[in-house]
């Protein structure tokens, strides 16, 4: 074998295996033992009060979404869309079974919403990297060749992580999507209004063109680049540069829908001009921290010399600087929602903050401030271990992200970190490992005969 070719560790190779058959386990207590019955609700209600007391437990039903209803109405302007939203987390006024099939609903929920939240994050992960490589194509950037074989490793987990992705947004249906459920719709005029563009036939239209599009570059630019370690001209380069730059085009639309699709249709009466733009920042910065990883743990086996501490300083960089990006959409999204004070949109952070805070403000600490301390020196950025604490920050930083985007939407209150999270996420990560790592071994990790493969081995700056 030669000295470039990589083989995922037999240690690594069973771990992963163990992470899936824990985490397939795991996935399948959680829908088993969701409840199945209003009456099961009501044990379970029972018990938290018998737990916590009797106001305790009516104090966390009624608080937040009734201060914020009570909040609202002494607002000018205030619509009765917003009301209907607002009062859909806790439907004051309403009979208490109208309630507790509400968290049956949410409770029914939670299994769907933990597996998307990982199979998303680790999808992107992949998809961001696929972006990552196209922008060194279009750019013909001199710095980056010799990193190309471990983006396409990455990749390698875009189909199955894509298929599986679409499979939990076509099957969740109306218990993420309120714009499925044909009651709801028929007696809301916001919904109407948007049904040309929310419904069904025309979303999973949307999925598959997003897949098939997303796939297709990556597998004909994974057949360009290998063509062209085994010719002597650059017509498979040029191939590439062609379909980078288109690529970029379709996935700077399809990205944008998709963040729509997939996210913020699941509050269909709140919108953000910033929505598309805040998901690819942090799929950005996630992928990019992978690569790194990726990177040192190839170095750290002596496969990958041609690597130097440039190229990792360069990718700490840019974890670097795109969480800083990351840090001010998110800020230019809270800031102009939290100053406008428009009911419709601030419904989107209350329950965020009042439910979540701690994972709220927490993912801003972890997605910007310690990337700041950790990356702000130059010299760190070379220093491997120090950018491995910088890339746990980050992931799990955006891992909160994902999980935020999702399950104050899907669940509500009712939510906690229990056994489906975390199967979720050791399912998701065994897969991804044992994916990745097979997906690195097939070629030698050295790109030949790239146009700038000379430039990118001698990189200086």
């Amino acid at each position: 074998m030669a000295k470039d070719m990589y083989t995922l560790p037999s240690k690594l190779k069973l771990f992963s295996i163990i992470l899936i058959v824990l985490g397939l386990a795991g996935i399948i207590f959680g829908f088993l033992t969701t409840p199945k019955t209003i009456d099961d609700v009501k044990k379970i209600m029972a018990q938290q009060e018998g737990h916590h007391g009797e106001s305790h437990a009516a104090g966390h039903e009624e608080g937040s979404t009734a201060n914020f209803v009570d909040e609202a109405r002494g607002q000018e302007g205030y619509s009765e869309a917003a009301m209907e939203h607002a009062t859909d987390l806790k439907p004051e006024g309403h009979a208490a079974a109208s309630h507790e099939e509400h968290v049956l609903h949410q409770l029914q929920t939670r299994p769907w919403s933990a597996t998307f939240v990982a199979a998303f994050f680790f999808m992107m992960l992949a998809l961001g990297a696929l972006v990552f490589y196209a922008i060194q194509y279009a750019s013909q950037a001199g710095w980056s060749p010799v990193l190309y074989r471990i983006m396409e490793g990455i990749t390698s987990y875009l189909l199955p992580g894509s298929v599986i992705v679409f499979l939990i947004v076509v099957f969740a249906g109306t218990h993420f999507y309120p714009w499925q459920n044909h009651e709801l719709v028929a007696d809301d005029k916001i919904l109407q209004g948007k049904s040309g563009y929310l419904n069904f036939p025309f979303f999973i239209i949307r999925a598959v063109i997003y897949l098939l599009g997303w796939n297709l570059y990556r597998y004909f630019s994974r057949k360009n680049s290998l063509a062209q370690a085994e010719t002597n001209n650059y017509g498979p380069y040029r191939k590439n540069f062609k379909a980078s730059v288109f690529f970029l085009l379709f996935f700077l639309l399809t990205e944008a829908t998709m963040s729509w699709d997939w996210f913020m249709s699941m509050t269909p009466h709140w919108y953000s001009t910033l929505f598309a733009w805040y998901i690819f920042a942090s799929m950005f910065v996630s992928a990019i921290t992978v690569i790194s990883l990726v990177t040192i743990h190839l170095k750290g086996r002596g496969l990958i010399p041609f690597v130097s501490d440039k190229h990792l300083h360069d990718l700490a960089k840019f974890m670097f600087a795109f969480s800083i990006f990351w840090t001010y959409l998110w800020f230019g999204q809270f800031m102009l929602i939290w100053y406008a004070n428009i009911p419709e949109e601030v419904t989107y952070f209350i329950i965020r903050i009042q439910e979540y805070k701690v994972l709220f403000f927490g993912m801003l600490i972890l997605n910007f401030v310690f990337p700041i301390l950790v990356l702000m020196n130059s010299d760190y950025k070379r220093i491997p271990w120090f950018v491995v604490i910088a890339a746990v920050f980050i992931l799990v930083g955006h891992y909160i992200d994902i999980f935020l985007l999702v399950m104050p939407s899907t669940v509500g209150h009712n939510w906690s970190f229990g056994i489906p999270e975390v199967a979720a996420l050791l399912f998701f990560m065994g897969l991804f490992i044992l994916i990745v790592g097979n997906g690195l071994g097939k070629v030698s990790l050295r790109p030949k005969n790239d146009p700038f493969i000379k430039e990118s081995e001698n990189y200086h700056f």
